[in-house]
């Protein structure tokens, strides 16, 4: 590696597949690139470890960069991160450091679709299911049918709307709320908004697809999963702290509410001894809503791109 030959990172790399999902070869000669497939929460660690690097390839909210790892980050002038934006990274303290903050394109399709495999996975409990077979068992549960029961989502955008004209392929009622949900743009989705009370009291599923925010921080909270039916389901594949997540495990814990599927948590990876692990009624998942080939391809492409065009404004400018 000559002097001028930048260093990159690509972090969190769980599945080693960033390097198979993208054509790297037009950084070949112009970086070295290293991927780190672990994940280090310990901040100095993680310090020391990005201290060489040029530049950092960042997944989502994987790894949060904020004002104090940049500081202890003087080499550091980019960080590619996937999707259209990233709460994560304290673009206002890189911007103050020089450092350059770009994304990737992105697409719903994937949550989109996870969100319908998590509820028909908790509705039928697939995985209890497929465990006692494993185990060498057979049936052990009722599942409950989808048709004729009410569906409720907290977010009614870009997710929450294709997610509610697809309830009504199986035959249920859809009510919707959020702050600014308006009746015309309920009715374009094929929803009914309704009160946020009377949105926890009738929802035999309730999944959420709204930005974590000030606003929404907490806000299914202790009253609102009492609200709920016994008989009732939740399911979070937007953010973790979204939901009270002490709350819901006491909720869970006394059946207040017959489960909840789980894809995103207060504290990511999720703790090796976190209830959420071994709750009977928790259908949790490790923050898979986005992965697939289709959006990795998309995420790992973008970033080459560009890395490229990264490189090629720091030769122009020796």
């Amino acid at each position: 590696m000559n002097d001028a030959t930048k260093r990159i990172a690509i972090l969190d790399d769980y599945q080693g597949v960033a390097l198979t999902s993208a054509d790297w070869s037009p950084l070949r000669g112009r970086a070295d690139v290293t991927v780190f497939r672990d994940h280090l929460a310990d901040r100095e660690a993680l310090a020391r470890r990005l201290a060489p690097f040029d530049a950092i390839c960042v997944m989502r909210e994987r790894t949060p960069v904020d004002a104090a790892l940049l500081a202890a980050l003087p080499r550091l002038r980019l960080i590619a991160s996937t999707g259209g934006s990233n709460a994560s990274i304290d673009e206002e303290a890189a911007a103050a450091r020089g450092v350059e903050v770009v994304h990737t394109h992105y697409s719903s399709t994937p949550t989109i679709e996870f969100t319908w495999a998590a509820i028909l996975g908790l509705v039928r409990g697939i995985a209890t299911e497929a465990a006692s077979v494993r185990a060498g068992g057979w049936q052990v549960g009722l599942g409950t049918e989808l048709r004729g029961k009410t569906l409720g989502i907290v977010g009614l955008g870009r997710i929450g709307s294709r997610v509610a004209r697809i309830a009504q392929a199986f035959g249920m009622h859809v009510i919707a709320w959020s702050q600014n949900l308006t009746d015309d743009d309920a009715a374009a989705a094929g929803a009914t908004r309704v009160p946020k009370d009377a949105l926890f009291a009738r929802s035999d599923v309730l999944t959420i697809h709204t930005r974590l925010s000030d606003r929404t921080r907490g806000l299914v909270g202790a009253d609102q999963l009492a609200a709920m039916k016994r008989s009732a389901f939740l399911v979070n594949s937007s953010r973790g702290p979204i939901v009270d997540e002490a709350a819901l495990i006491d909720a869970l814990r006394e059946r207040r509410i017959a489960g909840a599927a789980i894809d995103v948590f207060a504290e990511e990876p999720l703790p090796p001894d976190h209830p959420f692990r071994t709750l009977p009624n928790v259908l949790a998942t490790p923050h898979i809503g986005y992965v697939t080939e289709e959006m990795y391809r998309t995420f790992h492409g973008d970033t080459v791109t560009n890395l490229v065009a990264w490189l090629d404004r720091v030769a122009a400018v020796r």
